[in-house]
């Protein structure tokens, strides 16, 4: 079909123009809206608890039957495990890029329930997670009290209770991680009125099971002339520690009977103290609300902050929910700097084909191609399943200089038809586009072919360039697609030969500066010409030139600094704190107490928050690690190197490098998520000599004093560290035996305690 077909039936082309343009409007309306394409390998996680384990009893007994479960699940590449001496242990399975992280999971669960018959009982009653890890972290919330009456409990209850099922409920969410501690009946057992009376822990157990529980009780008068069906109510769970507190035990011999009351002693407490956390000094919670994979960040962001509003008016009074931290800020942004420079690529483009065109008409032909071309990429990207981010907005302003030009050389060669001697629009196109119009295929199709092997490409690199590449490619397309349908019938219908002979023409400053323009810039070309005349016959400077080109090229290329993407200041730094091994969770607080000391007063903080109990690096719980998650204050309220992310940073470290109580590690967040939880490496040493963890404990530290004189790495840090203080009991199971001793009761009463 030639470009004739067009130029005769221009409703047909406009049609077509505002067909892609219309369909590029409505998917900007539905496509979500992220900082970078989730490139991260699906990554699904498992987690399990064995209360009063150590980490080699993990180890052993949890985690190695479900690796050796979960090991060869399809499409996986490898997987990493976890075990704490708090009893928690936690598998992280990575699959190849491209799998579908929901069929993944599914597989890995699976795998789990294979191997439930051989974890411990305990393991099994508290449930083995499995889950998909989530795209990334949307908001960090905090909510503290200024009313002394509501302690970190009661705010993590609150938030459980009132707060995070509505979080839960917003379309795209993936989950709403709460550190912090809901309540709990304690129960204090005394163990010498355990041994007054001759009472077990298992007997406490077995009181709770059978007293505290709730039954069906069924109905009565259901077979009788009775007027009512009477239902049947049983009492239930207890609620109150007096009434926990009145559970008979047993019966003694004088007709007494002995209650709990008498043996232990009865709380309303939190579920366990692995946290404490302090917003602005003040006792509060913490939680991370998640993303799911696909979903639009900036529109879940936007309800979460209507809802946030309404939460607000109903709390207690006393109590705030302010915002940590927010992905919306940055994203927002890094957007409106891009959107900024795409308007400012179109209006210079426009300029400099004004200025060479020299004539309205003829430059808001190649403007209408750049709206049409960039608005209908959307549409595209709609359908081939990517997102609006960084990559895809950054393709769009590096392709206006080329999806600007096909109409240019179809404007440029009916303009040279004019020069030519023709006078009709119509004839001039038409003529025109006879000779280019394979040319405008040709070109495209080789722009095109650079970009779309880029789909090809295999790993990180690949999969986070796709979206750049054939976003490019497939917006040169479509205005290869313009310049052959809209843009000459446009040109038959606007153009027209401009006529300088005629001397009411040849007034005003239009004319003037087209005259002047073109006598600078031919003198500019025939100093050009010149030039080129002259290292064309001197072949030895051309050689010259071309090797101290690939010269400077290889120098630049070897000395250049390489990364994926760029290190940005997002507004947030994170501050992880690691104790020795052991440390209590009071004596963590006294080290993030210091800490805090040091860092609070600098200029550049906005609001912080103290988590004991939590570890950044190492994702879990641990009494030995805290975390300080800093908001900085407003870009334009710190300009300047010297109040940047980066700076401080390096204020943190040097404010904290005479603490010997604690390591102090401070860096900002990554930013693509999934990769760690900064923007540094991660690495994993394996030991496959089948080694103590002691020396493998050795191995690393010494990996880690080398790479800290490496000049490329600013520090490098580990949470492992297998020196926790224990006590090693051996139960001799013959003199039990012989004293009448149960040995499975040596091992619960050391558990209790």
């Amino acid at each position: 079909m030639s470009a004739k077909f067009f130029i005769d039936r221009p409703v047909l082309a406009t049609c077509i123009s505002f067909l892609m343009v219309l369909l590029g409007f409505v998917s900007i309306t539905v496509l979500p809206i992220e900082q970078y394409p989730d490139i991260a390998p699906p990554t699904v996680s498992v987690s399990a608890n064995y209360t009063g384990a150590n980490a080699d009893t993990v180890q052993k007994t949890v985690i190695v039957p479900l690796e050796e479960a979960i090991n060869g699940v399809e499409d996986m590449i490898y997987m990493t495990s976890t075990a704490t001496n708090s009893g928690s242990a936690n598998i992280q399975v990575y699959f190849k890029q491209g799998t579908d992280a929901d069929m993944a999971a599914v597989n890995v669960q699976n795998r789990v329930a294979k191997a439930q018959s051989s974890l411990p009982a305990d393991v099994i009653s508290n449930g083995v997670t499995t889950e998909k890890q989530q795209a990334g972290q949307l908001k960090i919330i905090c909510i503290y009290s200024t009313d002394k009456a509501y302690d970190e409990t009661f705010l993590s209850n609150y938030l459980n209770i009132n707060v995070v099922p509505e979080i839960k409920r917003i379309s795209g969410v993936g989950g709403v991680t709460v550190l912090g501690n809901n309540y709990a009946m304690r129960i204090w057992l005394d163990s010498q009125k355990m041994v007054e009376y001759k009472v077990v822990p298992s007997d406490i157990s077995k009181v709770l099971a059978e007293q505290n529980i709730e039954a069906a009780t069924g109905t009565l008068g259901s077979d009788s002339d009775n007027t009512f069906l009477y239902a049947l109510k049983y009492r239930g769970r207890y609620e109150t520690p007096e009434q926990f507190g009145n559970l008979v035990i047993k019966s003694l011999p004088n007709g007494n009977v002995l209650r709990l009351k008498e043996v232990a002693n009865i709380e309303l407490g939190a579920e366990n103290y692995f946290y404490s956390n302090k917003v602005k000094g003040y006792p509060g919670s913490t939680f991370m609300v998640m993303q799911s994979a696909g979903s639009n960040a900036n529109e879940i962001i936007k309800q979460l902050d209507e809802l946030e509003d309404k939460i607000r008016k109903d709390l207690p009074r006393g109590v705030y929910l302010v915002d940590l931290f927010s992905a919306k800020d940055f994203l927002d942004a890094s957007i409106d700097e891009v959107i900024e420079t795409l308007i400012e690529a179109i209006f210079l483009v426009i300029i400099v084909v004004y200025i060479f065109l020299q004539s309205i008409r003829s430059t808001v032909i190649p403007l209408i191609s750049i709206i049409v071309s960039l608005i209908a990429t959307f549409a595209f990207i709609y359908v081939a399943g990517f997102s609006i981010n960084l990559l895809t907005l950054f393709a769009m302003i590096l392709v206006i200089g080329t999806v600007v030009d096909d109409a240019i050389v179809v404007v440029e060669a009916v303009q040279a038809k004019f020069e030519g001697g023709y006078s009709d629009p119509y004839e001039a196109t038409v003529d025109a586009m006879k000779g280019i119009s394979s040319a405008i295929v040709t070109t495209s199709f080789v722009f095109m072919s650079v970009f779309v092997p880029v789909c090809f490409m295999g790993g990180t690199s690949g999969t986070f360039y796709t979206q750049f590449g054939v976003t490019m490619a497939v917006a040169v397309g479509i205005s290869a697609v313009n310049a052959l349908t809209l843009s000459p019938a446009l040109c038959a219908l606007f153009m027209k030969a401009a006529n300088y002979d005629n001397p009411e023409n040849q007034k005003g400053f239009t004319y003037r500066f087209h005259v002047a323009f073109d006598t600078a810039f031919e003198r500019l070309t025939g100093k050009y010409l010149a030039l080129l005349n002259i290292i064309i016959g001197k072949k030895i400077i051309a050689g010259i030139i071309l090797v101290g080109s690939l010269g400077m090229m290889s120098f630049l290329m070897f000395n250049t600094k390489t990364g994926l993407i760029p290190d940005e200041d997002t507004g947030t730094v994170f501050v992880a704190v690691v104790t020795s091994p052991g440390y209590t969770l009071n004596q963590t607080k006294k080290s993030m107490d210091e800490v805090q000391q040091r860092i609070q007063d600098l200029p550049q903080i906005d609001l912080l928050t103290n988590i004991s109990g939590y570890s950044l690096i190492g994702g879990a719980q641990s009494t030995s690690g805290g975390t300080f998650i800093i908001r900085l204050k407003n870009w334009e309220d710190r300009p300047g190197a010297e109040n940047s992310k980066d700076a401080v940073i390096a204020q943190i470290m040097e404010r904290t490098s005479d603490i010997t109580s604690a390591m102090v590690f401070a860096f900002s967040p990554p930013m693509i998520p999934g990769y760690g939880t900064s923007n540094g490496l991660t690495l994993s040493i394996q030991d496959r000599t089948g080694g103590s963890a002691a020396n493998l404990f050795k191995v690393t530290s010494a990996f880690n004093a080398a790479m800290d004189k490496e000049p490329a790495v600013m520090s490098s840090i580990t949470t492992f560290d297998p020196r926790f203080p224990q006590f090693k009991l051996e139960v001799d199971a013959a003199k039990c035996i012989r004293m009448g001793v149960n040995v499975f009761v040596w091992a619960f009463l050391l558990r209790m305690s």
